[in-house]
């Protein structure tokens, strides 16, 4: 949840020639003496940059010593905490980053961005610089996350081997299905029985005539399965500059079409009302993809007769393993609160009583392996919008399948344009052949650099 079109190449450009100028001015100025500070020596205005209220909230609700000023203010001790929030919508958020963090060396003290967050469709982009900080600096290595799950790290580890940020949550995702709709087209909505009729794509798609022929759609949008089969692809889009549609996407192209052309879903974005009617019993919607903060933070558990306030979902592996988000606390170079940040690093990211509580009060999925089987072995833990059933035996095993490797710089920008040219074919604007040719001119458009098939 990408610079668009060239202004990637440009900031890349900037990145490059800005890079000397930026570490000079930024490590004389904060670095030689930031980790010898004491804490009551450092900056006073401390800045946090992210795109929603996730983060904010996890620090008012979990942070010791937090206290909250306002929404966009909180306090630490003498330090102001100012949030900086700009929403993902039309890469809104990586536009303000990309600026503020060329000015960083020229910022006011306290002006300087202190923590930003990023996640998994465009951390790469922002950990392979040295705009983002070793976490080594604000003195948090490895050795002191040792519980967390080590694809976590991996991803925000740049080229060099420097850890460059960590998350509080881990992000493995399920197929949550609308247990009234299961109780009607396959007589129970027992789990292990709603397994077997979804454990792969074929089988899920011969369920999904049973779906359609008791008036129901299978996912709301094509857009709901998109991670799933992107997630399990056999290589990058860009291997050695040129750009390839993997098998695993194709099947993606042709399995949706023929959802779209018999009803079964339809072709709206993520987000939209549209979208998000089957949220409800009235949207008639069998089945969506997501991880645990998808269900608890994006089904409307708190609004009064949704499927999830009522206990109305059940969770399944579904026809493929995957992830889906991620987020991670990143240091900015030229911070003046190195101390500040190694604290709320170990605490959010790190302490197990903090994480715990975290688990029973959010329903997330935290980044501690140990107490997360903890929780998959607790049979008095239970998410109360999946009915009281305990999903974290589905995280845990599906955590364990979670492969990075695939992830590249170009992920975010890909992927976008394709499911944007794919969406011409599903609607009857396009072959498959022209969306196809839509969407390699769509990326050369934006990554001029890129050859492609």
């Amino acid at each position: 949840m990408n610079i668009r079109k060239s202004a990637g190449m440009i900031l890349c450009l900037v990145l490059t020639f800005a890079l000397a100028a930026f570490l000079t001015a930024c490590r004389e100025d904060a670095w030689e003496t930031g980790a010898e500070k004491a804490a009551g020596s450092e900056g006073k205005v401390f800045n946090i940059c992210c795109w929603n209220e996730e983060f904010r909230c996890r620090i008012a609700d979990h942070y010791p010593g937090y206290e909250e000023v306002d929404a966009n203010t909180g306090r630490i001790g003498d330090v102001a905490i100012k949030w900086i929030i700009t929403p993902n919508q039309d890469d809104a958020y990586q536009k303000f980053l990309d600026e503020s963090l060329l000015k960083q060396a020229d910022a006011t003290a306290d002006d300087k961005i202190d923590i930003f967050l990023t996640e998994s469709d465009y951390a790469l982009k922002y950990v392979d610089t040295e705009f983002t900080a070793p976490l080594s600096r604000v003195g948090v290595t490895a050795a002191d996350l040792p519980d967390q799950y080590k694809y976590t790290q991996d991803a925000v580890t740049d080229s060099s081997g420097n850890l460059k940020g960590a998350s509080w949550q881990s992000f493995p995702a399920v197929m949550i299905y609308n247990r009234e709709i299961a109780k009607d087209v396959l007589g129970t909505d027992d789990p292990e029985q709603v397994q077997k009729a979804v454990k792969d794509w074929d089988t899920f798609n011969k369920t999904s005539e049973k779906v359609r022929a008791g008036g129901y759609k299978m996912t709301s949008t094509v857009n709901d399965t998109y991670r799933v089969y992107s997630n399990n692809v056999s290589s990058k889009w860009v291997v050695d500059g040129k750009v390839h549609i993997d098998p695993n996407m194709d099947k993606w192209v042709d399995d949706s079409k023929a959802l779209v052309d018999a009803g079964l879903t339809g072709t709206q974005d993520l987000w939209s009302d549209e979208w998000a009617k089957g949220f409800y019993p009235e949207g008639k919607v069998f089945c969506y993809f997501g991880s645990a903060w998808f269900i608890n933070l994006a089904m409307a558990p708190d609004k009064e007769g949704s499927i999830a306030h009522d206990g109305g979902w059940g969770a399944v592996t579904g026809p493929q393993s995957f992830f889906w988000g991620g987020s991670w606390i990143c240091a900015a170079e030229g911070t003046d609160n190195p101390e500040l940040i190694k604290d709320i690093i170990l605490k959010m990211t790190a302490d197990k009583d903090i994480l715990k509580a975290i688990v029973t009060d959010d329903h997330d999925f935290v980044n501690n392996r140990p107490l997360m089987e903890e929780f998959a072995a607790d049979p008095g833990y239970g998410d109360s919008a999946l009915g009281g059933q305990n999903p974290i035996p589905l995280f845990c095993s599906g955590a364990d399948t979670i492969d990075l490797s695939n992830l590249s710089y170009y992920d975010q920008g890909c992927n976008e344009e394709f499911q944007h040219a794919m969406k011409n074919y599903f609607e009857g604007n396009a072959t498959k052949e022209e969306a196809v040719d839509l969407f390699y001119k769509a990326v050369k458009k934006r990554y001029p650099e890129l050859t492609t098939d």
